[in-house]
């Protein structure tokens, strides 16, 4: 596998045997993976649903995908990039429009949030999110008020995010440099019907997040101020009508404070 793709492979069924528990997964529920690598959990997600769509970037991968699971009718391994991939006709053309589908993915630290951007923004986000990532990943994406990032806004403001278990960098081969973590993301709410107010909303969500964010050391008011060219006194005077220190940075507050924050700006 080439090195750059960043992918390491499963090697122990227990954990296999533990992702598939954790995806609750009925015999009506279609699954699009993300990453199969050599299909040793493709090849169980299969035993326990109606389909599976897996999705892999890498051609030899994509060969190897074909001959072994050339007899699981239910499974339909599509060659492509998924940062890539037209969403919309892939939703039209395996009726995912109209099915409730969950999504599982073994994917490298560089490319999670962009995944996740991309899931949790659509139109016809899956009813649920299995994802193995760096432990520190899904630390950062877990986090609370206090240890909040871009990342875990960005998730949180989409959906519930639940930790699950651990596994040990032992478990993959090549083994990789450091310990992995599966979490469970459920959106919120769907988001099919295309929406002015909402896309609006999301806009000026973002918009003063990254205001918040810009430079990490410095106060929240200070950053905002920064950004959004305007005068710090007005700032603080906002801040305080939600109850929101002068001093305060960026990783202390809720979602629910950076969604107050978004309706004053």
């Amino acid at each position: 596998m080439p090195k750059k793709l960043g992918q390491h492979f499963l090697n122990n069924p227990e954990i296999i045997e533990k992702i598939i528990k954790s995806a609750n997964l009925k015999s009506t529920d279609v699954v699009l993976e993300i990453g199969p690598g050599e299909g040793v959990l493709t090849e169980k997600l299969a035993e326990k649903c109606q389909k599976v769509i897996a999705v892999e970037i890498d051609n030899k991968l994509v060969k190897l995908l074909h001959n072994k699971l050339r007899n699981n009718k239910n499974i339909t391994i599509i060659h492509d990039d998924i940062l890539k991939i037209n969403l919309p006709k892939l939703y039209s053309r395996y009726e995912l429009q109209s099915t409730d589908y969950k999504l599982i993915a073994n994917i490298p630290y560089y490319i999670t949030s962009k995944i996740l951007r991309v899931f949790l923004e659509t139109e016809n986000p899956p009813k649920e999110i299995i994802l193995m990532v760096q432990k520190e990943v899904a630390e950062r994406i877990i986090a609370s008020s206090g240890k909040m990032s871009k990342l875990s806004i960005s998730v949180q403001y989409y959906g519930k995010v639940e930790y699950f278990f651990t596994v040990k960098k032992e478990n993959f081969n090549p083994p990789p440099k450091v310990d992995s973590a599966v979490i469970r993301i459920l959106p919120i709410a769907k988001r099919r019907e295309k929406n002015e107010e909402r896309e609006k909303k999301d806009k000026e969500f973002f918009k003063i997040i990254r205001a918040g964010f810009c430079a990490r050391r410095k106060t929240l008011a200070n950053n905002i101020s920064n950004s959004l060219h305007l005068d710090k006194k007005l700032v603080e005077k906002k801040l305080k009508t939600v109850s929101i220190l002068p001093t305060a940075r960026a990783q202390e507050l809720s979602i629910k404070k950076w969604k107050e924050l978004s309706n004053l700006f």
